[in-house]
């Protein structure tokens, strides 16, 4: 028998034709040249702020802040908010949706194995396929198959679509932070609207108090020929004024009740339940050290949307492994036959096994396209990540300033009010006196009533913009305690000069 052969010229033909046929088909597979993103995210270094947000060697919100303004209902308040607040129930399910992502994106990175079994009573038609005795007769069949797969996620397909989804949860996670910062900032700012409003009711009350005086002293005139019935009816009018606003704040403070009712998860009557506020000044502001670089790990707003782009980078990254080849392994065993008898004998056995390979040649620009759009999905996550910091040292910022301008419009009120009360004293007394008409009575009351007022509100606006101040600092959260801080912010072992932006941005190639 003549062996066939082949010559050194022939075999080097045939690798030169493989060769070029292999050439050929990578050429005309589909690629993501030209696709790519030159977005990075911001550092705080970047936006100067060192005049806006001196170093102060303050401290840092802790989680128990409430603390500072000495009212225990406030602290339980809060507590019980975040127990019971629906927006919380919220976050916490979005939580659990993303951890479910987590298990399905993981599940994919093992084999798969599974076993079936079916059996089948049929009547062979006698004048069909099948000749007698088969034909004309019932038969079973029973068939029973235990089979494996196993994608190898050769270039990191499954593994980057598990980044993704563990990103999300932790973002989902930061979420839920921001909602318990802001839920608690909310409950107090709202607890100093009531002990506001019952300020401003104290006032009222001593107006009414007031108002009467004049108006005794309004009939006392009247009775000795000082006055007539026209300062008698203005001074019982004023009175009517001041029970007038006393009503309207006991309504302003019944609907502050409702509300603090809802923000603890409650019904309206648990804000009835609430005693009247006894706050504090709180403590002193100033700002801590390093403040911009460390706001980022203390806002859980900037580390929820760090934790997107973390997100977004595991998707472009996943879309690049979508253009080359999947490889999948498959195999099967099991037994298939005609009756019980020979069901489970060795000839009737059946095996699969292979390998399956899927390369992407042409798809008419859809893989581009879908690289495409998530690597602007990543640049609007780097966009929303940059704005986040910006929003977040410019909200500190504002809460600062506004904190010093409303001190120093206190000292001015504080005095405005001591003017103004030392001016109605004297206007009393030289009204009771008969030396001067009741019309300067009554701009020194409105006058010193003003002062008041303002003196009581300013205090009231200064604490609301202390909350809001601690709530701008991340009130107590701290990512790198609660395991959120995103890995690639602080490289194990990275040149001093590179930014977490350089060490995280995706491969543009």
């Amino acid at each position: 028998m003549k062996s066939l052969s082949l010559s050194a010229p022939a075999l080097s033909r045939r690798a030169a034709v493989a060769a070029a046929v292999t050439a050929f088909a990578l050429a005309g597979c589909a690629n993501y040249i030209g696709i790519k993103s030159d977005k990075q995210i911001a550092s705080p270094g970047q936006f100067e702020s060192s005049q806006s947000l001196p170093s102060q060697s303050g401290q840092w919100p802790s989680l128990d802040w409430a603390n500072q303004f000495g009212d225990p209902q406030l602290s339980a308040l809060i507590n019980e908010a975040l127990e019971g607040s629906p927006s919380i129930a919220q976050a916490q399910a979005r939580i659990a949706k993303a951890s479910s992502y987590i298990e399905t994106s993981r599940s994919a990175l093992y084999p798969k194995a599974n076993a079936s079994y079916s059996w089948n009573r049929e009547l062979f038609s006698g004048n069909a396929l099948y000749p007698p005795p088969y034909g004309g007769t019932w038969y079973s069949e029973n068939n029973a198959l235990a089979s494996a797969s196993w994608d190898l996620d050769l270039w990191g397909k499954n593994r980057q679509r598990l980044g993704q989804a563990v990103s999300q949860e932790k973002a989902a996670e930061a979420d839920m932070q921001q909602a318990r910062v802001t839920l608690a900032a909310s409950v107090a700012s709202t607890y100093n609207q009531l002990a506001q409003l019952y300020a401003l009711r104290d006032i009222a009350q001593r107006e009414i108090a007031n108002r009467q005086d004049i108006g005794r002293i309004t009939n006392g005139r009247v009775a000795a020929g000082l006055d007539t019935n026209v300062e008698r009816q203005t001074a019982s009018g004023n009175i009517a004024t001041s029970q007038s606003s006393l009503t309207e704040l006991d309504g302003q403070i019944t609907t502050t009740r409702y509300q603090l009712g809802a923000l603890l998860g409650k019904g309206p009557d648990r804000g009835l339940q609430i005693a009247q506020p006894a706050l504090s000044a709180g403590a002193a502001v100033t700002l801590p050290d390093n403040m911009p670089a460390d706001l980022i790990a203390r806002r859980p707003d900037i580390v929820a949307a760090r934790w997107q782009v973390e997100a977004a980078m595991h998707d472009v990254k996943e879309a690049k492994a979508e253009f080359f080849p999947d490889i999948n392994l498959a195999a099967g065993f099991g037994f298939d036959a005609f009756g019980w008898g020979r069901f489970l004998n060795f000839a009737s056995r059946q095996v699969q096994f292979g390998p399956a390979i899927h390369l992407p040649i042409f798809d008419a620009g859809a893989l581009r396209s879908q690289l495409k759009s998530r690597y602007a999905d990543f640049d609007l996550d780097v966009a929303n990540y940059n704005q986040a910091l910006i929003n977040a040292l410019t909200d500190v910022a504002t809460q600062v300033s506004s904190i010093r301008s409303v001190d120093q419009q206190s000292g001015d009120a504080q005095r405005a009010l001591d003017a103004s009360t030392k001016a109605y004293q004297l206007a009393v007394i030289r009204y009771k006196a008969g030396l001067s008409p009741q019309l300067q009575v009554l701009t020194a009351d409105q006058n010193r009533l003003a002062a008041e007022q303002t003196v009581t509100n300013l205090k009231m606006k200064r604490r609301d913009m202390q909350i809001g101040l601690i709530k701008a600092l991340g009130g107590g959260f701290d990512a790198t305690q609660t395991g959120l801080i995103v890995p690639t912010d602080a490289p194990a072992s990275a040149p001093a000069a590179q930014t977490a932006a350089q060490a995280s941005k995706p491969a543009t190639n």
